[in-house]
């Protein structure tokens, strides 16, 4: 099995989406550049240029590289930073999903197209209007509706905005201020627009109330990721200082979703971000560590490991740590 083993070895790769098209499992991930520069809390060292692709014929085998699939000049609108990007398939083309920052430095949600899951992705001349910050993750419903979700504070800027305007007065919440939330829209039948107003994807403690900001082993930092099993939602997601990687679940796409506890204690390197598919029965959960590079956090590595439910349909907590016998 290459469970926990780094999938790429000879490009550093982050932030995987993982999909099943045509009988396969195809990889979008981000691509750190192989640099050592000063970290910061902005983001400044994750200065991703380009994307590639990479296509699993099955779990027992490692990926193959589909090559180069979008690179920042040719994206019209955007200035630098392509960040954690998804993919999604509806009506036989594919929408390659990405943020990046625009002339002015904001991010914005962009999207590509291609006529296969490998690509290559021609880009629209124009991010998504209403989209901003980071970590899009393009949801297709069992009702045919597709939903965008995305967001993450400090460097995604998520903290900055309150009903979808941003200000450089708005602070990240702290203590028992409600938490920033993830955002939600249903897209129109074009994918490349929204179709209504952008809206709170709220996560509720036990007792129906809001995370608030000081719960940082609850709270939503960044990465959100949305799958349906059985007619529940699961809302997955980075809690960003605190390293775990969490749920939550609803009967409603919009929600309101309920905290249901912890997928991935910390790995190894300061970010977390993650994907989880089903493929052949089993269920997987994808997401980056930084093990090639021991321990740099702009230096990381994909890998996947299966995911397991108990009775009730919570997810089981695994320790980010745990390689097993894995040798490379």
């Amino acid at each position: 099995m290459i469970e926990k083993r780094p999938l790429v070895k000879d490009l550093y790769t982050a932030d995987p989406s993982a999909h099943v098209f045509n009988g396969k499992i195809y990889i979008y991930p981000s691509h750190d550049e192989d640099k050592d520069v000063e970290n910061n809390d902005n983001g400044d060292q994750y200065n991703m240029k380009d994307y590639h692709v990479y296509e699993m014929k099955d779990v027992e085998t490692y990926p193959r590289d589909c090559g180069c699939v979008l690179k920042l000049e040719d994206v019209k609108w955007a200035s630098k930073q392509l960040w954690a990007p998804d993919c999604v398939e509806k009506d036989g083309k594919y929408y390659f999903v990405f943020p990046a920052r625009d002339k002015e430095g904001f991010f914005r949600i962009g999207i590509a197209i291609g006529d296969k899951p490998e690509g290559p992705f021609k880009p629209e001349d124009n991010y998504i209007q209403g989209s901003y910050s980071i970590d899009p993750c393009m949801f297709p419903d069992t009702d045919g509706k597709y939903y965008l979700t995305f967001g993450g504070i400090w460097g995604g800027q998520l903290d900055q905005y309150r009903n979808n305007k941003w200000s450089e007065d708005n602070k990240e919440p702290k203590g028992q201020e409600a938490a920033c939330t993830p955002k939600i829209a249903l897209m129109k039948d074009n994918m490349t627009e929204l179709a209504e107003e952008v809206r709170d994807l709220v996560i509720l403690d036990e007792k129906g109330k809001p995370l608030t900001g000081g719960d940082e082993d609850r709270r939503y930092f960044e990465d959100p990721w949305l799958f349906k099993k059985g007619d529940t939602y699961y809302f997955t997601y980075s809690t960003g200082t605190s390293h775990f990687l969490c749920f939550a679940t609803s009967k409603n796409v919009y929600g309101p979703y309920t905290y249901g506890g912890k997928i991935l204690t910390p790995v190894l390197g300061w970010t977390t971000h993650h994907s989880i598919l089903e493929y052949q029965g089993k269920w997987y959960l994808f997401y980056h560590d930084c093990e090639l590079s021991n321990g740099i956090n702009q230096k990381r590595n994909v890998k996947f490991r299966e995911l397991k439910f108990d009775d009730q349909g919570n997810i089981i907590e695994m320790n980010g740590l745990d390689w097993g016998d894995v040798k490379n």
